[in-house]
């Protein structure tokens, strides 16, 4: 199959007619369709599937059990109305530069895989990368345990309606130990490679992340006769810690984003007793990072104090910064640039953006390929990639592959 009809066949699974975007949670009927499509396109190649105890899935050519497998892929799921292109542009790539390689009639030196890693954007459970940290041991299977949705299903609970066995979850050193390299392409969250007139790109790092909920409790109360002096209104202390975040993150040249919140009784004519908002803040290293985060909570207490609300501050995820293995990294770069004279021709770019690739990369030498944006959109309808720009990244994966497990 083309690329083309891949991305054709992926393109209607988990969208909303509503939206236009996908929701394409973990252990949910679209993710289960995305499951049967990987699995699909497996076997049609006559490759070996493989499901691991983490629920990723496992496309192989050439033996498994072999070391210094090169692997490639990203993932399947979405954020809530998410785009199209994150994680499935990765995976569809990878069989159309495994079809790209069978054409070009390489031999291959090295066992190849390609991966879907399982609920990499947390829309459904919180904590994204649950599938990669699963494996790489950044998750243990207590903490696995105790991730509910929004209805109070676990993920245990999810697995097992989705015809999964949760019982057999956790590190998965013996399997990432017979990686040599892992590449993930991805579309670019951002408009650098737009500015710089460049299609591909090679990731350099990715920034240090996290997630934080503030609960701000106050006391519920009529809407209507509860005088503005007599109240304790945790969604004052909220909104005014929604700014404070804008403002702390634009002094420290960072990002800082609160894009989820959940209010208690939420009731129209209620004044709330609880709100609660994640903070999700990223910076180029850990100080900048840590100043945001201190400053948006300090700036939170205060107002909390000054409206009689009490406030909890819990994290809930953290990623430091990831420096992609250098020598893999100009490798890349020295393949990718062979015929331009120049082994750095290729641009290379930083990101604030999370992926499996972060996450490995403690474990295995790991590298990303980006694809040029546009418009810069991610995790919303209006994500986008250029069909030509597409393709050029199919070809650079391909290039990167037949160097690293062709002879």
């Amino acid at each position: 199959m083309t690329f083309h009809s891949m991305w054709a066949e992926l393109l209607p699974i988990g969208r909303s007619s509503a939206s236009g975007g996908y929701r394409r949670f973990a252990w949910s009927g679209a993710d289960t369709e995305c499951r049967a499509w990987f699995r699909q396109q497996a076997e049609s190649r006559g490759l070996t599937y493989e499901l691991d105890r983490n629920g990723n899935q496992w496309a192989w050519l050439g033996d498994p059990a072999e070391r210094d497998a090169v692997v490639t892929g990203s993932h399947l799921d979405s954020v809530p109305d998410g785009g199209a292109f994150d994680g499935p542009l990765g995976v569809v790539s990878s069989f159309a530069a495994l079809d790209e390689l069978r054409a070009r009639g390489v031999r291959f030196a090295k066992p190849l895989a390609i991966v879907n890693f399982g609920d990499e954007e947390g829309a459904r459970f919180g904590l994204a990368c649950v599938g990669s940290r699963l494996a790489a041991g950044q998750l243990t299977v207590e903490q696995a345990h105790r991730l509910t949705d929004a209805e109070g299903i676990t993920l245990p609970q999810a697995m097992e309606r989705a015809g999964y066995d949760p019982g057999a979850i956790g590190p998965d050193p013996e399997r990432l130990g017979r990686i040599g390299a892992f590449v993930e392409l991805h579309v670019e969250q951002g408009r650098a490679l737009d500015l710089s007139g460049d299609q591909v790109g090679i990731a350099s790092a990715i920034w240090p992340h996290g997630r934080w909920r503030f609960d701000f409790r106050g006391e519920a109360n009529h809407a209507g006769t509860t005088r503005l002096v007599d109240r304790h209104d945790p969604m004052l202390s909220y909104a005014q810690t929604v700014l404070a975040a804008r403002r702390e993150a634009q002094l420290a040249g960072a990002v800082a984003t609160f894009g989820k919140i959940a209010v208690e009784p939420n009731g129209v004519n209620a004044i709330p007793s609880l709100v609660r908002g994640w903070l999700d803040s990223r910076a180029a290293d850990q100080v900048t990072l840590d100043t945001v985060v201190t400053g948006v909570e300090k700036a939170a207490r205060e107002y909390a104090d000054a409206q009689g609300v009490e406030l909890d501050v819990i994290r809930e995820s953290f990623t430091p910064v990831v420096e992609f293995e250098h020598a893999l990294r100009d490798e890349l770069a020295r393949i990718l640039g062979k015929e331009r004279d120049a082994v750095l021709s290729v641009p290379v770019l930083g990101t604030g953006a999370g992926h499996d690739a972060g996450i490995l990369s403690g474990t295995v030498p790991t590298a990303m390929l980006f694809v040029r944006n546009p418009t810069g959109v991610s995790h919303s309808p209006a994500e986008y990639a250029a069909e030509d720009d597409c393709v050029a990244g199919v070809t650079a994966l391909a290039d990167v592959l037949e160097g690293l497990a062709c002879r």
